[in-house]
Protein backbone atom coordinates (compact mmCIF):
# COMPACT_ATOMS: atom_id res chain seq x y z
CA UNK A 1 0.00 0.00 0.00
CA UNK A 2 1.08 3.61 -0.73
CA UNK A 3 2.56 5.89 2.38
CA UNK A 4 0.04 8.08 2.76
CA UNK A 5 -1.66 9.34 5.63
CA UNK A 6 -5.22 8.19 6.99
CA UNK A 7 -8.13 10.13 5.18
CA UNK A 8 -5.82 11.66 2.73
CA UNK A 9 -5.48 10.41 -1.34
CA UNK A 10 -1.93 10.17 -3.43
CA UNK A 11 -1.13 13.24 -5.41
CA UNK A 12 -0.74 10.87 -8.00
CA UNK A 13 -4.27 10.51 -8.54
CA UNK A 14 -5.88 11.25 -12.24
CA UNK A 15 -8.44 13.91 -10.16
CA UNK A 16 -5.81 16.01 -8.73
CA UNK A 17 -3.80 16.38 -12.04
CA UNK A 18 -3.72 19.78 -13.44
CA UNK A 19 -5.84 20.43 -16.48
CA UNK A 20 -4.60 22.20 -19.68
CA UNK A 21 -5.66 23.89 -22.80
CA UNK A 22 -7.35 20.93 -24.68
CA UNK A 23 -9.85 20.16 -21.89
CA UNK A 24 -10.80 24.19 -21.52
CA UNK A 25 -11.33 24.30 -25.45
CA UNK A 26 -13.19 20.48 -24.98
CA UNK A 27 -16.12 23.20 -22.69
CA UNK A 28 -19.19 23.26 -25.40
CA UNK A 29 -19.33 26.91 -23.64
CA UNK A 30 -16.85 27.80 -24.87
CA UNK A 31 -17.04 25.95 -28.14
CA UNK A 32 -19.99 27.97 -28.71
CA UNK A 33 -18.46 31.65 -27.36
CA UNK A 34 -15.68 30.98 -29.83
CA UNK A 35 -17.84 30.04 -32.60
CA UNK A 36 -19.95 32.92 -32.24
CA UNK A 37 -17.07 35.87 -32.43
CA UNK A 38 -15.38 33.70 -35.65
CA UNK A 39 -18.77 34.30 -37.12
CA UNK A 40 -18.56 37.91 -36.73
CA UNK A 41 -15.47 38.22 -37.81
CA UNK A 42 -15.97 36.40 -40.93
CA UNK A 43 -18.95 38.33 -41.37
CA UNK A 44 -17.27 41.54 -40.99
CA UNK A 45 -14.38 40.18 -42.88
CA UNK A 46 -16.66 39.23 -46.15
CA UNK A 47 -18.36 42.72 -46.10
CA UNK A 48 -15.36 44.57 -46.21
CA UNK A 49 -13.79 42.45 -49.37
CA UNK A 50 -16.99 42.30 -51.25
CA UNK A 51 -19.80 44.75 -50.67
CA UNK A 52 -17.39 47.76 -49.77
Amino acid sequence: MLDTPAGQTPASTPADEPRGCLFALSQPPLMIFLAVIGCLLLMAAVHDLFLL
